[in-house]
């Protein structure tokens, strides 16, 4: 997005009620990709490229197809229009009903080409008498090669243009060549000036001889032969694709996907296949198609399509966060154990991105660019920077390690994985108080400081889970050969080191579950028992903040991870580490949680993210329904429905049906699931969904809830139905 868009949208929504002027939103539309660039074919039809942060490649910001009749041309954006996913995989078909004949598109991004296929069919009744052959595709395109919409040129040939600025060259082909081709300049200061937006793109002025070939905007004219046009798109960088090499692949391209049919082979190798008799497949589907689609080849993910790149109304969503990017790879991983996905090549890359990008201190940063793991901007960085630590975010440290210490129980294999967790345990232990409780850092929503409940539970699991599959961890995997704990970056901050191997204990899962037992022991200083439930934080000053929070509910999955341990002493691992005292507790917080959060309007109903938050509220007088929050109340009561079973709690059976209900409101035919299969971040009580939109967090939830429920055969026709 460029801000000449940005002040576009910023003319047009300007006063909205459910829109913040200056975004480019993905809330309606389909995404298609999976192999790195991420291309977004909204309900309209429009192009538009997401994958900056995937491939380093900006493409396309703006476009518009239309369909030419002699001189004129009908913009389909402005026709009656309905749009699918053909199949299970990231193909888009978008049909629209034009006067003069029915167009229907078929969407398909493969690598770093995108394919768009127009048949027209004029023999419907109420269609004009037109000779399809007469008929030409148009496609007006602007490309921003290396994110500028300024000093870019054009190249022209018979059946291509080239778009360029320096590293980045962008093409736009047709397999038909091209009956008309030009350029225009972008908005003029004048036009931006003006109180009303303007229309792209203009009709043709031949006083501006320069628009031709100065500017990253075509138009294009491809004809129809036989019914059919094809029109594609490749991004390139110039130092790894030559110009005819470029040419060839897009003629390549042309010839491999010339039927629907080939279209559709193509588009199922970029998601993984769903065996036919899995559960809620429709659900897992969708999971894993948002989950490819927003995957960097590297293996790390985007948290969702970076709707506000100006950070006009948020600090951004194109980026790796390692607390929600390792949960989804644990949920993944689990997933894929219960039903054979075969995700291995999955599990094995983000476990080597998580190694790589290992700080010394044994930490990972706030977030990275997911192409290549290099620090990304943000708020968090405390721990590279001079000065206090506050602005660190311990979880998300605790949740790389949970999922490291489980993909290698998994057999998941990647060189200096120990020497990782090694380093990883010692800085944990730095970020653990005296009182077996986190420091003073930020929370899971990046808006306070504190000692966070959330924060603990993830100290909990990261704990447990070492104790549970870490033998055989040595201290000395910390080595001087060892390539861990270092960054893509290569610089260990200012409070960074490297971490003394002779200050660990031998035994480092023995000292894992000593550090488990004291974490567990310590959340009982955050219980309030007026209100039944676990404390929100205890403050900076020290004062216990009380309001309900949905990332309290992962207390649920952390204690099934340190029940596994076994009694506290150790002697009697059938029993549980767990003591009915805390397991009256968990009932009461998870019970105490989902019914203080929930929020119903007419429209939709789900958890909201915590008591308070006023973000992104626009006229709205109350909080919003969020889907993580939602899916993350699904997912604690369907692990606190396992441990309650584990220990013959006849409580497991009301926890299973509660998160059968709060999954049905995020499962397909859900009020906060989308028709397009998709789970936007929040949604507003109108029902307008909002903000990053597919967020795969709540997907990976999702997965996992439903995988888990099946697994212990919780989960009945009610997870997958409407809810009321």
């Amino acid at each position: 997005m460029q801000l000449r868009d940005a002040l576009d949208d910023y003319k047009r929504n300007t006063g909205h009620a459910t829109r913040f002027p200056g975004e480019r939103r993905t809330v309606t539309g389909r995404f298609t990709g999976g192999e790195g660039r991420l291309v977004h074919v909204d309900e309209d039809g429009e192009l538009r490229d997401f994958g900056y942060p995937l491939t380093g490649r900006t493409g396309l910001v703006r476009s518009r197809i239309g369909l030419a009749i002699g001189d004129e041309i009908v913009w389909l954006d402005e026709t009656p229009t309905e749009q699918r996913y053909v199949g299970d995989a990231t193909l888009i078909e978008t049909v629209h009903e034009a006067d003069a004949a029915t167009v229907t598109r078929r969407d398909v991004t493969i690598g770093d080409a995108h394919l768009t296929r127009a048949t027209v069919d004029v023999g419907e009744d109420g269609h004009a008498n037109v000779d399809p052959d007469a008929l030409s595709l148009v496609v007006y395109a602007r490309f921003a090669p290396d994110g500028r919409d300024d000093r870019v040129g054009q190249l022209r040939y018979d059946d291509a243009v080239e778009v360029y600025h320096a590293d980045e060259h962008d093409f736009l082909a047709s397999d038909t060549g091209f009956r008309d081709l030009r350029g225009q300049l972008p908005a003029t200061f004048p036009e931006l000036l003006e109180d009303a937006p303007t229309d792209l793109p203009r009709d043709r002025d031949g006083d501006r001889y320069e628009e031709e070939r100065l500017s990253g905007e075509v138009i294009a004219e491809a004809p129809f032969e036989g019914g059919v046009a094809a029109v594609a798109s490749l991004l390139t960088d110039r130092a790894e694709t030559p110009r005819e090499a470029a040419r060839a692949r897009l003629d390549e391209l042309f010839a491999d996907l010339d039927s629907a049919d080939a279209l559709a082979a193509a588009a199922d190798e970029t998601t993984p296949s769903v065996p036919a008799s899995a559960p809620a497949r429709e659900s897992l589907v969708a999971d894993l198609r948002v989950l490819s689609l927003l995957s960097a080849d590297s293996g790390l993910r985007i948290a969702g399509p970076d709707f506000d790149p100006f950070y006009a109304t948020s600090g951004g969503y194109g980026y790796t966060w390692f607390r929600d990017d390792a949960e989804i790879s644990t949920f993944l991983l689990g997933a894929d154990d219960r039903l054979g996905l075969g995700l291995d090549d999955w599990h094995a890359r983000s476990a080597a991105m998580y190694v790589a990008t290992q700080r010394p201190d044994g930490s990972w940063p706030h977030r990275v660019w997911p192409r290549n793991g290099s620090l990304a901007p943000g708020w968090a960085n405390a721990r590279i920077e001079d000065g206090p630590d506050v602005d660190y975010q311990a979880d998300q440290t605790g949740s790389v390690i949970a999922y490291l210490a489980q993909a290698r129980e998994s057999g998941v294999a990647v060189p200096d994985l120990d020497a990782t967790l090694v380093a990883a345990l010692a800085g944990l232990d730095e970020t653990l108080e005296d009182d077996g409780r986190p420091v003073v850092c930020q929370n899971a929503w990046e808006d306070s400081a504190g000692r966070f409940a959330h924060t603990a539970a993830t100290f909990l699991e990261a704990y447990s889970e070492l104790a549970l599959h870490g033998d055989g961890l040595d201290a000395d995997a910390l080595g001087a050969d060892s390539d861990a704990a270092g960054t893509p970056d290569g610089d260990a901050g200012a409070s960074g080191g490297d971490l003394d191997p002779a200050a660990l204990p031998d035994d480092l899962a023995g000292h894992a579950r000593g550090q488990a037992i004291r974490v567990y022991e310590a959340l009982d200083d955050l219980w309030v028992p007026e209100r039944g439930c676990y404390a929100l934080r205890e403050t900076p000053e020290g004062a216990i903040d009380d309001r309900l929070d949905s990332s309290t509910l992962s207390l649920a999955s952390a204690h099934r991870s340190f029940d596994g341990l076994g009694g506290a002493d150790g002697s009697d691992g059938a029993a549980g580490a767990v003591d009915e005292e805390r397991l009256d507790r968990l009932v009461s917080h998870v019970e105490t949680v989902v019914d203080g959060l929930a929020h119903e309007s007419d429209e939709i109903a789900g958890l909201i993210r915590y008591e308070g938050d006023a973000w992104r509220q626009a006229g709205q007088l109350s909080e919003k329904v969020w889907t993580v929050s939602t899916a993350w109340g699904a997912n604690a009561c369907a692990e606190l429905a396992a441990l309650l079973e584990a220990h013959e709690d006849p409580r497991a059976d009301r926890m299973a049906e509660r998160a059968r209900d709060l999954l049905a409101r995020v499962s397909p035919g859900g009020s906060l699931c989308e028709s397009t299969s998709y789970l936007p971040e929040q949604f507003f009580d109108d029902g307008t969904p909002d903000s990053a939109t597919p967020l795969g967090w709540p997907h990976a939830i999702r997965l996992a809830t439903v995988t888990l429920l099946d697994d212990r055969d919780l989960l009945t026709t009610d997870a997958v139905a409407a809810d009321d």
